[in-house]
């Protein structure tokens, strides 16, 4: 009796551990591209996000983010991609027609500029999508208004040059792709407070946009 217990007990803990796999498969990534920007910056910026979101919006994804290279096949296997940046960026034909497929396939990609980026990124997303524009969204846009409301739009995090944040997209028969966050610094308020030294509130409200886009990236139709 107690043996059958134990085998029951054990088989009952294998379900479990293979549903929190099913339920953790869920990973997100850095973009790394070439032109000799530091694609690597915010080092802990995704992690804290992730944590953030599992605690605060219940997505179950795995603690740690990839790497992945803005060419490769394997960023089909990621819902949602991160590029971050101070300098330049420079995509390959190749790989301005993989993101292409990506984001045409149902991808989201994130740029956050980290002050600098904006010159070089809006030139090489030009070579993945030609036909399109970055237009800015309005604050009604339901990326400000997923579990937290932004009814301004975007916090501003970090000052740089001083000028107010704005929230850009690019759109594909109204579904939005890549939505690029300028002159607010989302990445910087997601890094570890000892880094930066950040007001807590401030920190928050960079989690609390992040957690918007991550719950738009994975719910819009």
């Amino acid at each position: 009796m107690k043996k059958c217990l134990l085998i029951t007990v054990f088989i009952m803990l294998a379900i479990s551990e293979v549903a929190q796999a099913q339920r953790s498969s869920i990973q997100i990534a850095k973009l790394k591209y070439n032109g000799g920007g530091d694609w690597y910056a915010n080092k802990t910026a995704l992690p804290n996000l992730i944590a953030f979101c599992n605690e605060n919006i219940k997505t179950s994804i795995q603690e740690q983010d990839k790497v992945v290279d803005v060419g490769s096949p394997e960023i089909f296997f990621y819902p949602y991609v991160y590029m971050t940046g101070h300098g330049n960026v420079v995509f390959s034909q190749s790989e301005a027609q993989n993101l292409r497929k990506y984001l045409l396939s149902g991808g989201f990609l994130h740029i956050d500029d980290n002050y600098g980026l904006d010159q070089f990124v809006r030139l090489e997303m030009k070579k993945v999508f030609p036909e399109l524009e970055f237009v800015e969204l309005p604050y009604n846009h339901p990326i400000y208004h997923q579990r937290f409301k932004f009814p301004e739009g975007l916090p501003k995090i970090h000052e740089h040059d001083g000028k107010p944040p704005q929230g850009f997209g690019l759109m594909y028969e109204g579904r939005l792709m890549c939505f690029y966050s300028y002159e607010s610094d989302l990445g910087n308020g997601w890094e570890d407070q000892s880094i930066y030294n950040d007001p807590e509130e401030v920190r928050r409200q960079a989690l609390k946009m992040g957690a918007n886009i991550i719950s738009f990236a994975f719910t819009q139709d």
